[in-house]
């Protein structure tokens, strides 16, 4: 019975959907401080002077969060039975944001054995992976979330014709400056970084067109390229609206049956 209480009690601090209240637990709420912590920590240790200068704090720091967030997670496989959504722990172990936490357990504890070269620095990039673990506390992530699952055939629609746009505007400048510009535009995929360029507004100005045709189709591409980045853009806008009318709606009810 007192195991059952405490697991109960557990579950309520860690899981937003049992807690009696509306909002974050004071324990979420400082797994959330830790988690950005733990993100400036792997920011900084990037600089080679602070991760000379530090390294025996930095390290003791890293593993204590390692600590935390294997004890935290330990702690989630131990209530989730307590959430009607997942009737056994192997079905919380599946999802998406449990396996995301294991990951980081993982990527975490390898990193401070001590590895050189590429394979630390793939496994420090890794790490920020962490700033995921957020999601399981922002409400926004969720409803973004649900606004890019409601519009995902627009948006399929809207990539298809950015990686037609792609092809074609490398392809042209590949064919009207290839023989001028061989180091730019000498093939197709050295022409798409011009593209990718022009079509985001970008411009970075390294790699011009120089032949009047050349110069005609990147006026071309740079026109089209601001309605490539409006499509998506107004997509995901009327999505997101939709999305926060629906919550909206939604808390309108769950306050009017309280009441």
């Amino acid at each position: 019975m007192k195991t059952s209480r405490l697991r109960r009690a557990l579950a309520g601090a860690l899981d937003p959907d049992l807690r009696p209240r509306p909002g974050l637990s004071p324990l979420n709420r400082a797994i959330i401080w830790l988690i950005l912590i733990s993100l400036l920590l792997v920011v900084l240790e990037t600089e080679p002077a602070l991760h000379d200068a530090y390294f025996t704090l930095l390290y003791r720091l890293e593993l204590l969060i390692l600590t935390v967030f294997a004890v935290e997670y330990v702690a989630r496989l131990w209530v989730c039975v307590e959430n009607p959504r997942f009737p056994s722990r192997m079905a919380y172990a599946r999802r998406p944001m449990a396996l995301l936490d294991l990951f980081v357990i993982i990527t975490m504890a390898v990193s401070l054995v001590g590895f050189e070269g590429a394979i630390l620095r793939l496994l420090r990039l890794a790490r920020l992976l962490r700033v995921a673990k957020l999601g399981r506390f922002a409400e926004a992530f969720r409803t973004i979330g649900e606004a890019v699952g409601a519009r995902r055939y627009e948006l399929g629609v809207s990539l298809a014709i950015a990686v037609a746009l792609l092809i074609v505007s490398a392809s042209a400048l590949y064919l009207l400056e290839g023989g001028l510009q061989p180091d730019a535009f000498g093939s197709i995929p050295r022409a798409m970084w011009w593209a990718v360029a022009t079509l985001t507004t970008v411009g970075y100005g390294d790699v011009v067109p120089i032949t009047p045709m050349g110069r005609v189709f990147a006026t071309l591409t740079a026109i089209t390229g601001v309605g490539l980045i409006a499509m998506p853009a107004g997509i995901l806008a009327s999505a997101f609206s939709d999305a926060l009318q629906r919550r909206r709606e939604q808390d309108s009810k769950e306050d009017g049956n309280g009441v």
